[in-house]
């Protein structure tokens, strides 16, 4: 059998190792266990909006899939609840299922997830924003959006990097979803999240040319669990920087100063 180093490397170049009989039976018993969950969540979900309740069921959801994955998740910090821009490093999609359940926010998601079967239902119940990188002329619309999700008092991650590394990196951050913040709306903080996936990041991780398809096989016929420290970091006030790359330079400041610490190492460059 492949060791897990193997495995990932023959995946990410796009090769994915056959499973194990053990590994599809894994895989088997996560997928009932999350299609349970939906079962249980989703009705629920719908039964609080029809009496007009805020529903706790995304956030129970999403968190019990993150850990039927295998993530064991530890929360370091006090996520703000309200009136805040979570600013996150990427690994996987794991982390919006690690994300959500810690702290119940909703995300910027890229337009296609939106008509993604299933999977941009399930988005939508968690409060989704959509945008197209590619739609340029759209760009004040798609902020408008932003504004209008942030004065409902939401607290909204964006991961600025645009792509997910491998848990030693840390890419630019790029910054037109930032452009929400200029000028911010009043009365909102940013707050810089550092996502932390200990042995198992580069394993773990979906880079190279691997698709999303065969990194969810992969990791949920992975054997046992896996830690993910959620360090919320100290929140800053956009209106103390000087407009969205100042934003999003201090807040890479601070993810990159948090995940050095966490590593013990100098982050290296990032390649696929």
């Amino acid at each position: 059998m492949a060791s897990h180093s193997t495995a990932r490397a023959e995946a990410a170049a796009g090769n994915p190792p056959p499973l194990t009989l053990a590994g599809r039976l894994r895989f088997a018993v996560r997928v009932a266990l999350m299609l349970l969950a939906t079962a249980i969540a989703v009705p629920l979900h719908y039964l609080w909006r029809l009496f007009r309740l805020p529903s706790p069921w995304p956030r129970f959801y999403l968190g019990t899939c993150a850990r039927i994955a295998g993530a064991r998740v530890r929360r370091v910090g006090k996520p703000l609840k309200r009136d805040v821009f979570y600013v996150a490093n990427h690994l996987s999609w794991l982390d919006i299922l690690a994300m959500a359940g810690a702290s119940g926010t909703a995300f910027i998601a890229k337009a296609e997830i939106e008509k993604a079967p299933v999977v941009g239902w399930l988005a939508g119940l968690n409060r989704t924003v959509y945008v197209s990188r590619e739609d340029r002329m759209g760009v004040a619309t798609q902020i408008e959006r932003l504004r209008e999700a942030l004065a409902e008092n939401w607290a909204i991650t964006v991961f600025p990097e645009g792509t997910t590394t491998d848990g030693k990196s840390l890419l630019k951050f790029k910054t037109p979803m930032l452009r929400v913040l200029e000028p911010p709306p009043e009365g909102v903080m940013v707050q810089p999240v550092m996502l932390h996936y200990h042995h198992a990041g580069e394993e773990i991780s979906w880079i190279g040319v691997e698709s999303g398809k065969d990194n969810a096989i992969r990791v949920l016929a992975r054997r046992g669990t896996f830690p993910v420290t959620i360090h919320f970091l100290e929140p800053f006030s956009p209106a103390d920087h000087g407009g969205r790359k100042a934003i999003a330079a201090e807040s890479r400041k601070r993810i990159e100063e948090a995940l050095v610490a966490a590593l013990g190492h100098p982050l290296r460059e990032f390649a696929y």
